[in-house]
C-alpha cells in the first residue's frame, strides 16, 4: 500500500480499513497531479476503461486519450454522455421526499452495499481526500475509485480539490465518502446511471457509473444540501459574477436556474459576429435578423459557476445575500461553441491551460490538442448535445475568492419558440422584474425548459424542483422551500428578475438576453424602479415588464420586451402561452400542500387564487423596490 503516512492521518470506518487491507493495491493521492499520473497508463496515449462483468464479458465504459492540453474521455454509450435525472435514490430510512431504493428495486440496498464492497476489495484502488464545499467550510470527504478509472478521480479532484492528509496537524474523519463501482450498473441496475445516497453520521454516496455529472458533481452537491438542511443553510444552484462597467460601477449578479438555464454562460463574454456586432436574434418564421452595436462591454470577475454557498458565516446584517463558490473547478458545457472564434477567451484558456484539463464528449486523438468545438457525434450528423470540460477556477483571471454581497438574483428559463399558430410558454420578454414573493414561486417550480442539453429527458416544460437543485437534494421538499423563503425575507435589498434564453416569442435569441441584461443592470445599478420604467405584465406570474431598455445608446426593440407585440404572436398567442405557464405552476405547486411556513402557504394560495402583482408585493415588502418618479422619461442605462 502506497502513501501509508497519508492513510494514518485519515480516521477510516472499519469496513473501509478492511477493504484497503485486502485490496491488491491502494494508492492514496495527495494532489491532482498524482492522480493525473494514473489516468492514461498506456504507452500509446490511449486507454480503455474496461471491466470483466459476470455474464456479460468485457465491457468498455469509456476510452481516455492524452491530448496536449489534458485528458479526453469518451463514453461508449450515448446514454452515458449526460445525466439521467432519475438516477438518484435514497438508501436509508431517514425522512425524504425522494425515491427510495426500496421503492424501485426488489432487492434491498444492504445487499448492494455488500456486493459493492466485495467488488471494490478485488480492485486496485485510488483514494484521496477533498473538502466538500471548499476550504471556507472544510467538510472532509473521501473518494474511493477503481484505479483504472483514474480519469473520473482526476475530474473529481478538479471539481472539488484534493489535499494531502499527512499535511494536517491532526487526523481527520470523513463526513462524506464516495464509492465508485461502475460494474454494478450492469449486474444490478439494467445499465442505468444509479447513484445512491445513504445518510448518517457519515454521508455515503455510491456511484454506479463513470459519468461525473450525477456523482462527482451533483453527488457532492447532494452532500452539501443534506448538511445545509440539518444546519439551516443553502447551497444555491447558481453562477455569480461581479460586473464592472467602463465607469467602474460594480454590480453582483447571481444567476439561478435549472440545468441548461445559462449559469456558465453568465460568466462568458458576450458572443460577437465577425463585424463585432451582437446578433440579438433571428425570427424563426421570417428569417429576419436583428443586431446591435456595443463597442465596449463590462469587465467580468467570476464568483461561482454552478454552486454558490450561502453559509451563515458569510452573512452580514445589511439586507444583502452573501455567497462564495462551493467548487474548486467548473463543469462547463460547450455545445454552443460550434466553431473557432465563438468565444475566443474560453477557447484560448482551454487550448493553453495552466494545468491539465479533462474533456468529455470531445473528439480528439492522442497527442492532438482537444478543441471545444470538436464535439463527438451520438450518431452520424448528430452532435452530442452535452460536450463538457472541467476548468479549474484558479485558471480564470479575476476570479473572486471571498464572499460577495448579491445585488440582483436572476433566474434563467429555457423557452421554446412560441407563436399564435404554435403557442407555448416562450412569452417572456427580455427582462421580467419580480417582487420577492413571486421570485420564490419561480424557485419552487424551476422550469427545466425547452431542449435541455444537459440531461436525458423527454421534451416539454418539466420541472427541476425547489431551488432548481431538488434533483440533487436528499431530504424534504418543504424544508428546502422554507429555507429559500426565509433567505429571501432576510435579504430585502436583493432585486429579482427573470431572463429567458433560446427564444423570445418567435425570435431565436440563444443566451443573448442574459448578456444584454448583465450589461444593462451593471450600468443602471440595482436600485429601485420608477413607475415609468416598468409596468405589470398581463400574466401576473411574469411580474413586471420593462418599458424600455437602452444600453450605450442602443435601444432594444419593444417586441422583445413585450412579446404580444410580435405579429407572429399577438394577444391571443400570449394568452395561450400564459395559460400553459399557469397550468404548469398549478401542477408543480401541488407538491407543497403541507409542511410550508404560514407565509409560504399564503403565497401559494395567492397564486392558486389568481392573485395579481400587487397581492404578491404585499406578501413580502421589498426594501426600496420602488423609488420616487422624478417626472422624467424612463430611466435608461447610458
Amino acid at each position: 500500500m502506497k502513501n501509508d503516512s497519508r492513510l494514518k492521518n485519515i480516521m477510516l470506518p472499519a469496513h473501509i480499513a478492511d477493504m484497503f487491507a485486502r485490496s491488491p493495491e491502494v494508492l492514496i493521492a495527495g494532489s491532482a497531479d498524482e492522480i493525473a499520473s494514473h489516468v492514461c497508463p498506456s504507452a500509446g496515449g490511449k486507454f480503455a476503461v474496461s471491466y470483466d462483468v459476470p455474464g456479460k464479458g468485457v465491457i468498455t465504459e469509456a476510452t481516455v486519450c492524452m491530448a496536449k492540453n489534458g485528458f479526453v474521455a469518451n463514453y461508449e454509450e450515448e446514454y452515458m454522455r449526460r445525466r439521467d435525472p432519475a438516477c438518484m435514490l435514497i438508501g436509508d430510512d431517514l425522512p425524504t421526499d425522494k425515491d427510495r431504493f426500496s421503492g424501485r428495486f426488489a432487492f434491498d440496498f444492504a445487499s448492494v452495499k455488500k456486493d459493492t464492497f466485495a467488488w471494490m476489495t478485488d480492485q486496485r484502488l485510488l483514494a484521496f481526500m477533498f473538502w466538500a464545499g471548499g476550504e471556507a467550510i472544510r467538510i472532509p470527504a473521501l473518494a474511493i475509485v477503481p484505479a483504472n478509472a483514474a480519469f473520473f478521480a482526476y475530474g473529481l479532484s478538479l471539481l472539488q480539490g484534493c489535499f494531502d492528509p499527512s499535511a494536517l496537524p491532526s487526523p481527520v474523519s470523513p463526513r462524506a465518502i464516495m464509492y465508485v463501482a461502475p460494474t454494478l450498473r450492469h449486474t444490478h441496475f439494467g445499465g442505468k446511471q444509479i447513484v445512491v445516497h445513504a445518510r448518517g453520521d457519515v454521508h455515503e454516496v455510491f456511484s454506479f457509473n463513470l459519468y461525473p455529472g450525477p456523482s462527482a458533481k451533483k453527488g457532492v452537491y447532494g452532500v452539501l444540501l443534506t448538511i445545509g438542511e440539518k444546519e439551516q443553510w443553502i447551497t444555491a444552484h447558481a453562477s455569480a459574477v461581479r460586473v464592472v462597467t467602463p465607469y467602474d460601477n460594480r454590480t453582483v449578479i447571481m444567476h439561478e436556474g435549472a440545468s441548461g438555464g445559462g449559469k456558465s454562460e453568465m460568466l462568458e463574454h458576450v458572443h460577437r459576429q465577425d463585424d463585432g456586432s451582437l446578433l440579438v436574434g433571428t425570427n424563426t418564421v421570417s428569417g429576419e435578423t436583428m443586431s446591435i452595436v456595443l463597442p465596449k462591454t463590462c469587465e467580468l470577475k467570476p464568483i461561482a459557476d454552478d454552486m454558490a454557498l450561502c453559509h451563515p458565516s458569510f452573512q452580514r446584517d445589511n439586507g444583502k445575500l452573501y455567497i462564495r463558490d462551493a467548487e474548486h473547478g467548473w463543469f462547463i458545457r460547450v455545445n454552443h461553441i460550434t466553431n473557432y472564434g465563438t468565444d475566443p477567451d474560453i477557447e484560448s484558456r482551454s487550448i493553453h491551460p495552466s494545468e491539465r484539463l479533462l474533456f468529455l464528449n470531445i473528439d480528439a486523438s492522442p497527442g492532438s490538442t482537444a478543441l471545444l468545438w470538436e464535439h463527438i457525434e451520438d450518431a452520424p450528423g448528430k452532435p452530442c448535445p452535452n460536450p463538457r470540460f472541467i476548468f479549474p477556477r484558479s485558471s480564470m483571471p479575476g476570479t473572486i475568492e471571498g464572499a460577495c454581497g448579491v445585488d440582483i438574483r436572476s433566474f434563467g428559463v429555457r423557452t421554446p419558440p412560441s407563436t399564435a399558430a404554435s403557442p407555448g410558454y416562450g412569452i417572456l420578454g427580455l427582462i421580467q422584474v419580480l417582487p420577492p414573493a413571486l421570485a420564490w414561486l419561480w424557485r419552487l417550480v424551476s422550469p427545466r425548459g425547452y431542449d435541455n442539453p444537459s440531461i436525458v429527458a423527454d421534451s416539454g416544460i418539466g420541472s427541476e424542483g425547489v431551488g432548481s437543485y431538488w434533483p440533487f437534494a436528499t431530504g424534504l421538499r418543504c424544508d428546502q422551500a422554507n429555507l429559500l423563503l426565509e433567505q429571501i425575507v432576510r435579504t430585502p435589498r436583493v432585486r429579482y428578475i427573470l431572463t429567458p434564453n433560446q427564444h423570445i416569442g418567435a425570435w431565436r435569441v440563444g443566451f443573448m438576453p442574459q448578456w444584454i441584461m448583465r450589461e444593462y443592470f451593471a450600468r443602471r445599478g440595482s436600485h429601485g424602479f420608477s413607475r415609468n420604467e416598468i409596468h405589470p405584465s398581463p400574466c401576473p406570474l411574469l411580474g413586471y415588464e420593462m418599458n424600455r431598455i437602452v444600453v450605450e445608446g442602443q435601444a432594444i426593440e419593444p417586441f422583445l420586451l413585450h412579446t404580444r407585440l410580435q405579429p407572429e404572436m399577438g394577444d391571443a398567442g400570449f394568452a395561450a402561452g400564459a395559460a400553459v405557464l399557469t397550468a404548469f405552476f398549478r401542477e408543480e405547486l401541488a407538491h407543497y400542500a403541507a409542511g410550508l411556513s404560514p407565509l409560504g402557504k399564503r403565497i401559494i394560495a395567492c397564486c392558486l387564487q389568481n392573485g395579481g402583482i400587487a397581492d404578491y408585493e404585499s406578501l413580502i415588502p421589498s426594501d426600496g423596490f420602488w423609488h420616487e418618479d422624478d417626472g422624467d422619461d424612463t430611466v435608461a442605462a447610458r
